[in-house]
């Protein structure tokens, strides 16, 4: 909820920076354009309900940035974010004068007549140092707020394909409005070289009193120093608590790597982790909103808090397993061990909904290995670019083969292929998706040598395992180098069966497991009892001299259809 307020209260001031920007913008037309516009926007945002939106807004803003504040337990935080603190904090503190001298005036002196025209003369006449801090509050403004917009938005899914148009309307927003204000700014410039011009425009205006003049700015001051003291008193406040917590307990944070930190208690694991110098990711900066920050976590169930209601949803829109906790959320209770689940460079997709197996699981499947026969000696007699031209033809035939078939290609190794089968679909149906891309691969392996049939002393050859067990899935790996992929005993087992096909001098090598999966009858072939490394028991598998030979997957059931009610 507070989240939420912070980004209406938010929202609410960037319309109204946008309407200023876009009166500014309006000094490419003429000086009587800005005025004429601002007549109305004055009117508007100087009406009750306006005026009390806006500052309330800002109040509302300004109180909830000191809480994230003092919130965070580490001031280790990304590039952008400290920018957003930063600027934020320097927004109120370089227009408070502007505010004073300008709603004051027209508040209690009626001043507001020719706003742009007198204002204009004063910044790029009377004090161009004016001026020039009154730009500058216009960047360090706008700054700001598109950082915070980025942050909320590019958790969207639409976000990707908006990304171009929303960073040309933050680039030219801007710009159109500066250079509105500097060709206004020049053109009063120019007519203030006139001395009856500038007494004639500051007779339009009423202007306070010398002494009322005096008691404005010095408010104005006042609001500087308050908003300053605000900022440092939440630092010094942050200090004094964390010499608190130190007397009142730490908690050990343990990574995978063997790195730990000892923390006071209330800090995030995302804040550990920054303060330990651990690469951790967070789209968010650390809101609660994109969940690429979780983690699997071990502890004692006393060490952890539970999960709060934003948290928990969260996690089920990521469809998170047990024992995953946003880490920017949890503050452990006592000594905890964490492994990040994404790597340090995710993006804000990766905190989108992903299907289970994506997060890693324990799943029964079929896989399959698939090697080219004497491809070594093939390529010592070639040229580099001819065996890539091969190696490429191959491994596209075999993976449009496998694809066919309802499998993953989960990686090309050397001159061989590594296939899963049923992740989605489950063991029965991936050993029946495994032996129809075993016949598949078969068949266009044919193909293949026909068409290299001018280039090729030899067809090629291959040989092919095909096994079925549980294995552990998911996506593994580093940056981008991540990839979805199996490990466990029956993959080591399908790669052994692989080999044995060129023992067995045939094509295809299946375990008896898979082939009762599948429900196929493969009695006709010839059936060995082989020793797999690392296992006590012989494995019964069926040797093919042509995967050709395979008969065609059984059809799968007729799904189901609900007969209406009586």
């Amino acid at each position: 909820m507070v989240r939420r307020i912070r980004l209406i209260s938010g929202l609410v001031l960037f319309t109204y920076l946008v309407t200023h920007f876009t009166n500014h913008s309006l000094g490419l037309v003429s000086l009587e354009a800005m005025d004429d516009t601002l007549y109305w926007l004055f009117r508007f945002w100087t009406s009750w309900p306006a005026s009390i939106a806006l500052y309330g807004a800002f109040a509302v803003h300004f109180g909830l940035a000191l809480y994230a504040l003092w919130q965070r337990q580490t001031l280790r935080m990304r590039f952008a974010e400290v920018a957003q603190y930063v600027l934020g904090f320097l927004v109120p503190v370089l227009l408070a004068e502007h505010v004073m001298v300008t709603r004051a005036s027209d508040s209690f002196y009626g001043s507001d007549f020719g706003y742009y025209r007198s204002l204009l003369t004063v910044y790029f006449h009377d004090s161009p140092v004016r001026g020039i801090l009154q730009g500058t509050v216009l960047v360090v403004a706008w700054v700001h707020a598109t950082i915070g917009l980025r942050f909320w938005l590019r958790l969207k899914p639409w976000y990707p394909a908006a990304q171009p148009y929303l960073f040309a309307f933050a680039l030219l927003m801007p710009v159109l409005a500066m250079l509105g204000f500097l060709v206004a700014g020049a053109h009063v410039a120019a007519l203030a070289q006139d001395p009856a011009w500038v007494r004639e425009t500051f007779q339009l205006r009423y202007r306070p009193p010398p002494a009322a003049q005096h008691q404005i700015i010095a408010i104005a001051w006042a609001l500087r120093a308050f908003f300053l003291a605000s900022v440092v008193a939440v630092l010094l406040a942050r200090i004094a608590r964390r010499q608190w917590q130190k007397r009142h307990g730490v908690s050990r944070v343990s990574y995978p790597d063997g790195r730990f930190i000892d923390v006071p208690r209330g800090v995030s694991i995302l804040e550990a982790s920054r303060m330990l110098g651990v690469p951790h990711a967070s789209v968010c900066g650390g809101r609660g909103r994109c969940s690429t920050c979780r983690v699997r976590v071990q502890a004692a169930p006393t060490a952890l808090p539970p999960a709060s209601a934003e948290e928990t949803k969260v996690l089920r829109r990521v469809q998170a397993g047990p024992g995953v906790r946003l880490a920017c959320q949890l503050r452990p209770r006592g000594d905890v061990r964490v492994t990040p689940l994404l790597p340090p460079l995710a993006q804000a997709s990766d905190g989108f909904a992903r299907p289970g197996y994506l997060q890693g699981g324990e799943r029964e499947i079929a896989i399959l290995f698939a090697d080219l026969r004497a491809f070594t000696k093939l390529a010592e007699s070639r040229l580099p670019y001819d065996v890539v031209f091969v190696l490429n033809r191959y491994f596209a035939a075999m993976g449009e083969a496998v694809e066919a078939a309802g499998g993953h290609i989960d990686k090309f190794i050397g001159d061989g292929v590594m296939a899963l089968f049923g992740i989605r679909s489950g063991a029965e149906a991936g050993c029946r998706q495994a032996l129809a891309a075993a016949r598949l691969m078969s068949e266009r392996l044919v193909e293949l040598n026909r068409a290299l049939a001018d280039d090729l002393e030899t067809p090629l050859k291959i040989g092919i395992g095909l096994h079925c067990g549980p294995t552990i899935v998911g996506e593994i790996g580093y940056g981008k180098a991540i990839s979805l992929t199996a490990v466990g005993d029956a993959v080591n087992t399908a790669s052994r069966l692989e080999t044995a096909a060129k023992e067995y001098d045939c094509e295809l090598v299946v375990s008896e497991d898979l082939i009762q999966r599948a429900g196929t009858d493969l009695g006709q072939f010839p059936r060995h009892e082989i020793a797999i490394r690392g296992r006590t028991q012989m494995m019964a598998v069926r040797t093919l001299q042509s995967a050709r030979d395979l008969p065609g997957a059984p059809a799968a059931p007729a799904a189901k259809v609900a007969e209406p009610a009586a």
